[in-house]
């Protein structure tokens, strides 16, 4: 046993450390793993994702709007700063930042119209969530087969007999 009162490895029974000293217990890494048995929760836990990854196509448009939308608020912002310092380059500078937010503004569009097109054309794969869409799809069956079964039934009488 050691003065902390645990028992490291490569202690010989009855020799005491000083407190102060790290025990020799070092991991591959270089860690100490007395430290990593403490029986704490980690962290931080790995969750699988919420949603499901944005389409390729999706995803590109999502990246340059962004990006130009980046573009326009700095683009924005030096206008700004232009017209209180009194600068020539405060007119240009507003000139292009209208025409940037036009562009941000189909950017943006873009996005919504792409993801809108993606799911049109691949569908969205989805899985029910609920136990009611399998009931109602049972409840279906049923109905379905009662049909038959009234059908093949009545078809057996001779209509022409009767």
């Amino acid at each position: 046993m050691d003065v902390d009162g645990v028992r490291h490895p490569g202690n010989a029974p009855g020799e005491t450390r000083a407190a102060t000293e790290e025990p020799d217990t070092r991991g591959e890494c270089g860690e100490c793993d007395a430290f990593m048995d403490t029986g704490r929760q980690p962290l931080w836990q790995e969750e699988p994702a919420a949603r499901p990854r944005m389409a390729d196509p999706v995803r590109t448009a999502a990246v340059r709007a962004v990006i130009i939308v980046a573009i326009t608020l700095i683009q924005a912002m030096v206008a700004f700063l232009c017209t209180l310092a009194g600068s020539w380059f405060a007119f240009p500078a507003v000139l292009s930042t209208v025409a940037s937010t036009v562009v941000a503004t189909w950017g943006v569009l873009d996005v919504w119209v792409t993801r809108q097109v993606w799911v049109q054309r691949n569908g969205v794969q989805s899985q029910p969530s609920s136990t009611a869409r399998e009931l109602r799809r049972e409840r279906r069956r049923a109905r379905r087969q009662e049909r038959r079964a009234s059908r093949e039934g009545s078809s057996g009488v001779d209509r022409a007999a009767a």
